[in-house]
């Protein structure tokens, strides 16, 4: 894979919102034609395909397609976006439990700017769950540092939602 087709696919995906719903297969056109130039086996095929997928409202087709990627080796920034969004396909076809186990791992993998995404996917299965205080939890732990004020108040809050009163 080179600059020019990551230039290609970032610039077919600058495009999307000008596809209505109704034309959504031809946007997934657009990306199955980048893709058919990528040699066999790169794990940037299944991902982009998985990501357009998902993006025109087919998590159930999307999530096989995270899975490959991830399976022929997609890592880095790219493969921490395939777990956050493989998970988020999960908990949309009913298996947020293992949308669960795919990202907890996460929370304690090296940080970067997905962070917070991380967290907000991973509160949303908790709460199809049923474990909405996790999920708060989450949520206000990853908002906290963000806020002007209360940084400390918000992060102990959060604590306190899922830890035992001393």
């Amino acid at each position: 894979m080179n600059e020019d087709w990551e230039q290609q696919i970032t610039a077919a995906w600058a495009t999307f919102d000008e596809y209505p719903e109704d034309r959504a297969a031809d946007f997934r056109a657009v990306i199955d034609a980048l893709v058919a130039r990528l040699p066999d086996g790169s794990p940037d095929g299944p991902f982009e395909r998985a990501c357009a997928w998902d993006s025109t409202g087919h998590s159930d087709k999307a999530a096989p397609l995270y899975r490959e990627a991830l399976a022929l080796g997609l890592s880095g920034y790219k493969g921490r976006r395939a777990r956050i969004q493989l998970s988020s396909s999960l908990r949309n076809i009913g298996r947020a439990e293992e949308g669960v186990k795919l990202l907890t791992p996460e929370l304690d993998g090296p940080s970067d700017e997905l962070d917070d995404a991380v967290r907000a996917c991973l509160a949303l299965c908790l709460s199809s769950l049923g474990r909405d205080r996790e999920g708060l939890s989450l949520v206000l732990g990853a908002l906290a540092p963000h806020s002007p004020r209360y940084q400390r108040s918000m992060a102990n809050y959060a604590r306190a939602l899922v830890e035992p009163e001393a």
